[in-house]
């Protein structure tokens, strides 16, 4: 058996066929062998975009409260341990070499692909830990994905939008049923997207969960650099902002604030603790600043929603000159992602992802010019050189924005010597 972590993850990528393989099947099989049943409240959050946030909140104000809490989430950025945290720490190599080991010597010849593999090992960790409530992040959908073999005591669905086409349909609506998929019979479902697919509705009252949805039975209100939280549960006043920055974090806040009030019998929070970790959140590549001259803002937005999102947030920024360093997956709609982004960028850096997904800058670069955008276009052998190129073309008072995939981010991050999550 491998012996390191990075052994480890090798062997885990060379096990399945393929990267993605959606279905249950196998993960329960496994799960059930090792016996894996978590005896506390467990909350799965999915979504086109916000799932990182949302995940991070809940984290920073469970753990404020006193309780210890185990987050699983994915990608990472630099390190594999970011995925898996307990009490705001990121498990060891040890501890995750030991659970997948346990794992391959149960799974005897049921294949198994990394992310299914990750999957039960973090809840493994949970387990062994005895933490008082585990957050988990859907990977991918939600009714097919690994995650989904844990009933959600609360399930969070942040946004609907189109990503994903291959695997999970070419509609909003097709979509919205694959992320349905995580609400249970007797639960709280909840839905930040204003405009909520039908889908999502039909498939909640057709299992019998209870479904929030932002606007109607939470929301919140804006005022004087703070803000209101309201649900059928109660409210909550004079809230402030949370520490990470972009135009849909108080929907996802809110979001946050509505799962924890449906555990709030399990699960109590006071004012304080939540003013806290809304304060004391973090995560890395979000809309993320960082200090210095030209500023460098780091954003993993890999669709179109992410992209409007970006594209929104930087017209609320004073005005500068922007220079984009700019890869991504070819598996993605990289037009989309510039059409959202064009007006607001004044030079495109381009670079070519060195994965089996990514994307070669030639690529990149024509769907640059078929789409005539506005700013110059300047090819780079690499992220970490268009990052020195922009670094060298930007005046002081000008920005760059890292944006496209978390691998582009990633490589920024290790160029500047930045931590991950």
């Amino acid at each position: 058996m491998p012996t390191s972590l990075a052994d480890w993850l090798s062997y885990l990528e060379s096990l399945h066929p393929k990267t993605i393989a959606l279905g249950l099947e196998r993960v329960v099989q496994v799960k059930q062998r090792l016996d894996l049943q978590p005896d506390f409240p467990v909350i799965v959050v999915g979504g086109t975009n916000g799932k990182g946030s949302v995940c991070a909140m809940l984290e920073a104000i469970l753990h404020a409260a006193g309780y210890k809490v185990g987050c699983y989430t994915s990608p990472h950025l630099l390190a594999y341990n970011e995925r898996v945290r307990i009490a705001r720490q990121q498990a060891s190599d040890a501890e995750l070499c030991a659970s997948f080991e346990q794992i391959e010597q149960v799974r005897c010849d049921i294949a198994l692909t990394y992310f299914e593999f990750g999957t039960l090992a973090a809840m493994q960790c949970f387990i062994s830990h005895k933490v008082d409530v585990a957050i988990l992040e859907v990977g991918l959908g939600g009714r097919l994905d690994a995650v989904n073999v844990f009933d959600a005591d609360v399930a969070v669905v942040t946004s609907v939008d189109i990503d994903h086409v291959d695997y999970l349909g070419d509609t909003r609506e097709k979509i919205a049923f694959e992320k349905a998929g995580i609400f249970r019979k007797g639960k709280v479902a909840i839905c930040a997207d204003g405009d909520v697919p039908q889908a999502l509705r039909q498939h909640a009252q057709q299992i019998g969960a209870e479904l929030w949805c932002i606007g109607s039975e939470f929301g919140f209100l804006k005022h004087d650099g703070q803000w209101d939280y309201r649900s059928k549960a109660g409210s909550r006043s004079a809230l402030p902002y949370p520490a990470l920055r972009g135009a849909f974090q108080l929907n996802n806040a809110s979001a946050v604030l509505a799962a924890l009030d449906a555990l709030r019998d399990s699960l109590p929070v006071n004012m304080g603790v939540i003013r806290r970790g809304l304060v004391e959140v973090e995560l890395a590549g979000r809309f993320q600043f960082i200090p210095g001259k030209p500023q460098l803002i780091l954003d993993v937005a890999h669709n179109p929603h992410a992209a409007r999102s970006l594209a929104q947030n930087l017209a609320n920024l004073p005005p500068a000159k922007t220079f984009a360093v700019f890869a991504m997956l070819k598996d993605k709609d990289m037009a989309g992602v510039v059409q959202a982004l064009d007006a607001h960028i004044d030079e495109w850096l381009v670079a070519g992802i060195d994965a089996p997904r990514g994307a070669a800058v030639a690529e990149l670069a024509q769907v640059l010019l078929d789409n005539r955008v506005r700013g110059a276009v300047r090819v780079c052998d690499s992220i970490e050189n268009a990052l020195h190129e922009a670094s060298n073309r930007a005046g002081e008072n000008d920005r760059i924005a890292a944006f496209g995939s978390f691998y582009t981010v990633a490589e920024v991050m290790r160029v500047r010597g930045l931590r991950g999550g």
